[in-house]
């Protein structure tokens, strides 16, 4: 799962966890409670949370701890878990949610979405409210998913306890203050608040175990493995790649992702100092330009604010005209495969302090990819299957983190941190049927689960749709899928290679074909997972799927809606998509 376009909503820092817990015991102290009164019936606050990764939801369990050690009742829930009409009545929400892709609702919001912007959503007068957005600014769509939320909460009477906080990927900040502020004002509405520890107020939930390491302090694996697993004919250059946990504590789930800190191309910084014009040494903060460049900015992607400071420095430029023509369609594309050097190139004449670099240019991002392992399988390292990102001519473009992993990391130290995805998970019953749908590396996870299937022994028949482009050369893992096969582990293998013929033929073409057994299989209690694209190829799973059971329910297509909004109402129709 290279996640590039997915939010990071990271949860509170050791340090945030503390400052926190002592501004909610300072509350406390403000209104003089006594200590030995029995405590008082609290509020009651629904903490709801919106996320595509699980990092909202670790966020979503920090406050709802912190309310919970003050006296509340924090009831806390993923958003579509609940309906609207269950909101009537509660008082007091807090809803925290990330964006997804370009302005998206996460998969686990959607279906609360729909039903709170339909206009027979109810109305929520008496309930006060507040909204946490987390998203990426560098997208247009920058914390759309919260920003609807608050409008749409707005519409149906409810009262904001106060303004609605959009938070960038880059800025842990406006997360601590809506924190500190959105208990403050419960604190002062709360009779019982205080009366618990107030030591105990980040405590993590039961059964949970945080991991110390995150996007800040990232632990330093090793690179252990790295192979080419596409062939040489292939258009794509797949590879296995092991991560050494060694004593880093890290307890992952096949399911999870692991976020890598990439470092970036040197030849790539080479070229920006020489296209910068400007020292290797010269200092930014407590930095040289060149580390900065190396290890701190995104230096691949052009950030907005390059794009407008050299739009508004070179106006005939190419570039500034078309942002002159304020067509987002027409510069999109134009921008598209870019990288900084070629917009540097492209205004020669332009030059720009060090100063001005550190605001112009993103703070480097981690990028996560779905594990495909399994703990039971691999406990001491995680595999991951990672698509070498290069393209372009005469000078190849690399993708950060990909060709990092590919072609540099192999001497020094990888940074990496677990990104848990609890509700991308195999089904508890182990006797429950799988469908598992992942073409190209959307077959990580997938490997990830037949591996934990096989270590447990689960009894549940498992059925794989895995295509590409060609047989002979993108088949990857052919060995371990015809093993897993042959043991009988893996019940139905269906393959869609889309070239190997004058008709393209997908994994949903697959699907199609075998609709009546996939029916078949949903009807008897299957659970489906789809990982890999999320602008193509899910779309098109999803409404394949949409097909199979209108046609094997024979009752039209709102009834087929339905019954697949009830799949992942029980989390039996879940997403990995990016």
């Amino acid at each position: 799962m290279n996640l590039a376009t997915v939010p990071v909503d990271a949860p509170f820092s050791a340090a945030q966890q503390a400052w926190l817990a002592g501004f909610l015991a300072g509350v406390a102290m403000g209104r003089g409670e006594a200590g030995d009164q029995a405590p008082a019936p609290g509020l009651t606050v629904q903490v709801l949370y919106g996320t595509q990764t699980g990092n909202s939801e670790l966020l979503a369990e920090d406050v709802a701890q912190a309310l919970r050690a003050q006296g509340m009742t924090a009831d806390l829930a993923e958003l579509d878990a609940v309906t609207p009409e269950q909101l009537v009545g509660r008082g007091h929400i807090l809803v925290i949610s990330s964006t997804y892709g370009e302005g998206d609702m996460p998969d686990n919001a959607e279906l609360f979405w729909e039903a709170l912007s339909a206009s027979t959503a109810p109305r929520l007068e008496g309930t006060e409210f507040a909204v946490l957005a987390l998203g990426d600014s560098s997208y247009d769509g920058f914390c759309q998913a919260g920003r609807l939320l608050d409008l749409r909460f707005e519409q149906l009477g409810a009262v904001r306890m106060m303004p609605r906080v959009d938070c960038d990927v880059d800025s842990d900040e406006p997360a601590e203050r809506w924190c500190a502020d959105v208990a403050a004002v419960l604190a002062a509405k709360s009779p019982a608040a205080g009366a618990a520890p107030a030591a105990a107020a980040l405590a993590p939930q039961p059964g949970r175990v945080r991991s110390p390491w995150n996007r800040k302090t990232p632990y330093p694996s090793r690179l252990v493995a790295n192979r080419v697993l596409s062939g040489a004919d292939s258009a794509k250059e797949i590879r296995h790649v092991e991560l050494d946990l060694g004593d880093s504590g890290i307890a992952y789930q096949a399911g999870d992702a692991l976020s890598v800190v990439p470092v970036n191309d040197e030849r790539l910084v080479e070229l920006l100092l020489e296209r910068l014009h400007l020292a290797p040494d010269t200092p930014v903060g407590d930095a040289t330009l060149a580390d900065r460049l190396r290890r701190d900015w995104e230096i691949s992607a052009p950030s907005k604010e390059l794009v407008s400071v050299l739009a508004a420095r070179a106006p005939r430029g190419e570039l500034g005209q078309l942002v002159a023509r304020d067509e987002r369609a027409v510069l999109e594309s134009w921008l598209w495969g870019k990288d900084v050097a070629d917009l540097l190139a492209g205004e020669p004449e332009v030059r720009l302090t060090a100063a001005e670099c550190e605001s112009v240019f993103r703070p480097l991002q981690h990028r996560a990819y779905s594990i495909s392992s399994s703990p039971l399988h691999s406990p001491d390292r995680i595999h991951l299957t990672v698509a070498a990102v290069r393209h372009g001519g005469p000078r190849v473009h690399h993708g950060v983190c990909s060709t990092f992993l590919a072609d540099r990391a192999g001497d020094g130290e990888v940074g990496i941190f677990l990104q848990p995805n609890g509700s991308f998970r195999l089904p508890d019953d182990d006797d429950a049927p799988v469908v598992m749908i992942g073409p190209g590396t959307g077959i990580a996870p997938f490997r990830g689960f037949l591996q934990e299937r096989a270590a447990k022994g689960a009894s549940g028949r498992n059925w794989l749709f895995f295509g590409d482009q060609h047989r002979s050369s993108d088949f990857i893992y052919a060995d371990e899928l015809d093993g897993f096969a042959s043991s009988g582990v893996l019940t139905r293998l269906d393959l869609a290679f889309s070239r190997d013929q004058a008709e393209k033929v997908y994994v949903q073409t697959r699907m199609r074909e075998q609709g009546a057994e996939l029916y078949g299989w949903l009807e008897e209690g299957g659970h489906v997972y789809v990982c890999g694209d999320a602008s193509r190829m899910a779309k098109d799973v999803d409404l394949a799927l949409h097909e199979i059971v209108a046609s094997g329910r024979g009752l039209g297509d709102e009834d087929a809606a339905e019954y697949i909004a009830g799949l992942r109402r029980e989390k039996r129709y879940v997403r990995d998509v990016y």
